[in-house]
């Protein structure tokens, strides 16, 4: 443990990792944060806290068995002379669950105030666990594989796993209430979750796209809807009027 604690290389790799996972969890954090959204306010903070959990529980479950992780790239059966694995079909079910799930949210968040009304009086919080659930379980095999392609620590992948998650509690609130309160950023985060499905069913079929690119886009999108929020606030600022100059007055 002490040569562990002492060798540059591996804090260099626990770093790295650390930031790789901080990357890879913000989708998931923007999902959990979208689905906390349809409970009662007083519950969304401890249901954003057990979801995070819940993916950090996972993500080192996952590494305990990696064994297991290592046979689900065995092929278990072919479509159109496309070899579909245990990891593939993972992917392509969670990439169409989180198409599905988005897109049923832009549709409610387009239907007006009183459909999402009738949406979080529908939402109880064992439906949001299961689909926080589902979703992690996509979220944290992508996020293992990518650990074990860097670092052969086990140790190493499991204190960057807790340190991220751990991160991802601290602004995971800010991020999910500020998500809530500007529609238009929510529907950004909606049409970024989308295009994640996209790319994890393209994955299960072997179509490798590199995440950097959707990140990168999702980021300019983004920083440039901070702008015109800013600029919404400053239009509607009250503008001060000096009271019409009468002649002779």
């Amino acid at each position: 443990m002490l040569e562990l604690l002492t060798d540059p290389q591996v804090w260099i790799a626990f770093a790295t990792l650390t930031a790789l996972e901080l990357v890879l969890g913000i989708d998931n954090i923007i999902f959990i944060s979208i689905l906390v959204d349809k409970l009662p306010p007083d519950k969304r903070e401890f249901a954003r806290r057990i979801g995070l959990f819940m993916a950090m529980f996972m993500r080192i479950g996952l590494l305990l068995v990696l064994a297991w992780i290592v046979g689900l790239v065995a092929p278990l059966f072919s479509v159109f002379s496309q070899e579909i694995s245990g990891r593939d079909l993972i992917l392509i079910l969670g990439g169409l669950f989180l198409i599905w799930k988005s897109t049923t949210e832009v549709h409610q968040s387009l239907e007006g105030a009183h459909e999402q009304k009738a949406s979080v009086a529908k939402a109880t919080f064992t439906s949001v666990m299961l689909q926080i659930i589902v979703i992690d379980l996509v979220f944290s095999l992508d996020s293992i594989i990518t650990a074990v392609g860097m670092v052969d620590d086990v140790r190493v992948m499991i204190a960057a796993v807790v340190v991220s998650v751990l991160l991802m509690m601290v602004f995971a609130g800010p991020i999910g209430r500020f998500v809530s309160a500007h529609p238009t950023i929510k529907m950004l985060a909606l049409a970024f979750l989308v295009v994640v499905g996209v790319v994890l069913v393209a994955e299960g079929f072997d179509h490798h796209v590199p995440k950097g690119y959707v990140y990168f886009a999702m980021a300019f999108s983004v920083g440039v809807e901070l702008l015109n929020i800013r600029m919404r606030k400053k239009a509607a600022k009250a503008v001060a009027l000096h009271p019409p100059h009468m002649p002779g007055s």
